[in-house]
């Protein structure tokens, strides 16, 4: 079905051809690359790499193949079991091994896997990196342990503990003793993943009382488990009915979040991230960072506390290489992605979770009425499929050129901004598709110019 190789990692569908989807074969090459490019790149002779994965049904096989090739090259692997990419991240820095690898899909249906590789900062290799590993993979240059020389496996189930440990210490001890004291009723929705293990774990350590609603980490997703709308009708439902003070939801890897009010409305992902910006901002001072398809609602927040904006291409990576030129003390994603660098560079749907109980707290409101103190913009995100030879550079220079005469952005992809409302066109890194996103004023706007673009790239040859 798929083989995708981008800044991302090594994703793909499970079973049938080698090279042309994630197969056993696929698993081993690429952990033997990226091993040979630690070796290559650390100097040193005892190096160290933390492993661990979602709870997807492919985990424990791609895992075992992954680890086990580790260990013939040489290397010591520290398996961290059923986790979550920010805990992996976290344990790297914790451990100061050199690197590390999460084995999940992120929001991608339970057919795809992936390797999703780090560096010894616990931070995903830029695309300079990832190409070299990729040639490393294609040149076959890769030169295993004799049996004396071979690595040694240990394992570690405390990381979830002491990554929400990490999170809390984020937070004054009065501000923890507040939220305690407002015993908030939470529905938590998972996807059967293991932010089922690691976030009522957090919301209990808050007086929090849980309801759990698709947190057995077994890999079966009840719904598709990208956090959208669409997907989450059965949650919005239940926070109703158990009359909850809100609804949290995670991405298989719990590298997003998204929130719902007490209403069983949706707070909105893109608001995830201008909720803990909020948060932090009103405390300190400093520059924010999201990329080009979030909100203009952040843009508003940095404008509302005097603090710089700025803007990235799509992707983690990119996220936190702006954030470190422009030294962010806050940024992310719109699709529900907070990264903190007062613990680490990367997506934490811990952390969010702890800042947004923060700010509800502090602001002492519902959730429905804190949504309603932010700038109201309505996005719609849509695809297109590829069709067979359709190249996606031809798509977007066609639709730049259409649109010359406004004001475009072309670092990524290519996004036109009009006076009340922009679309961002760009390929996907995981998928064969054109992501569509458009912003809005009103919902209705929003989607109108969705499929205004969407019928206008389909009559593109």
């Amino acid at each position: 079905m798929s083989l995708i190789k981008s800044i991302s990692g090594i994703r793909g569908t499970i079973g049938g051809i080698p090279d042309e989807n994630l197969t056993p074969i696929d698993a081993v090459k690429f952990a033997a690359a990226y091993g040979t490019w630690l070796k290559n790149h650390r100097s040193k002779k005892n190096i160290k790499v933390v492993i661990g994965r979602d709870a997807r049904l492919s985990g424990e096989m791609v895992q075992n193949l992954v680890q086990n090739t580790l260990i013939g090259l040489g290397i010591n692997v520290l398996d961290v079991g059923l986790s979550t990419t920010p805990t992996v991240e976290v344990a790297v820095t914790m451990e100061q091994a050199d690197g590390g690898i999460i084995i999940t899909a992120s929001h991608n249906p339970k057919q795809w896997n992936a390797l999703k590789l780090l560096n010894h900062l616990g931070e995903f290799l830029n695309a300079e990196e990832g190409e070299e590993i990729l040639q490393i993979a294609e040149s076959n240059e890769i030169v295993f342990a004799e049996v004396d020389e071979l690595g040694k496996l240990s394992y570690n189930d405390s990381y979830i503990q002491r990554h929400i440990d990490a999170a809390l210490s984020l937070l004054p001890l009065s501000t923890i003793e507040a939220i305690r004291s407002n015993k908030f009723k939470i529905v938590v929705d998972a996807v059967n993943s293991t932010g089922g293990i690691a976030i009522p774990m957090l919301l209990e350590r808050l007086g929090a009382e849980v309801v759990p609603l698709y947190c057995e980490p077994t890999g079966h997703f009840p719904h598709n488990p990208e956090p959208l709308k669409e997907h989450l009708t059965d949650i919005c439902q239940k926070v109703v009915a158990e009359k909850a003070d809100l609804g949290i939801v995670v991405d298989p890897d719990v590298d997003r979040l998204a929130i719902i009010t007490e209403e069983g409305e949706m707070f909105g992902e893109e608001y995830t991230l201008v909720a803990c910006a909020d948060y932090i901002l009103s405390k300190q001072r400093g520059a924010v960072v999201s990329n080009l398809s979030s909100s203009r609602a952040l843009r508003d927040l940095a404008e509302k506390y005097n603090v710089p904006y700025a803007a990235a291409a799509v992707g983690e990576v990119n996220v936190v290489a702006k954030m470190k030129k422009v030294d962010a003390i806050i940024g992310g994603e719109g699709n529900g992605g907070i990264i903190y660098p007062e613990l680490h560079y990367g997506r934490d749907g811990l952390v969010g979770v702890a800042l947004f109980l923060a700010l509800l707290t502090e602001t002492n409101t519902t959730v429905s009425a804190l949504r309603k103190t932010y700038p109201s913009y309505y996005m719609s995100k849509n695809k297109i499929e590829l069709t067979q030879g359709l190249d996606p550079e031809h798509v977007l220079q066609m639709m730049q050129e259409k649109y010359a005469y406004e004001k475009t952005t072309t670092i990524d992809g290519l996004k036109i901004d009009f006076p009340h409302s922009w679309v961002h066109l760009r390929k996907s890194n995981t998928e064969p598709i054109i992501r569509i996103y458009t912003e809005a004023k009103t919902q209705a706007e929003a989607d109108e110019l969705a499929l205004r673009f969407i019928e206008e790239m389909k009559t593109i040859k």
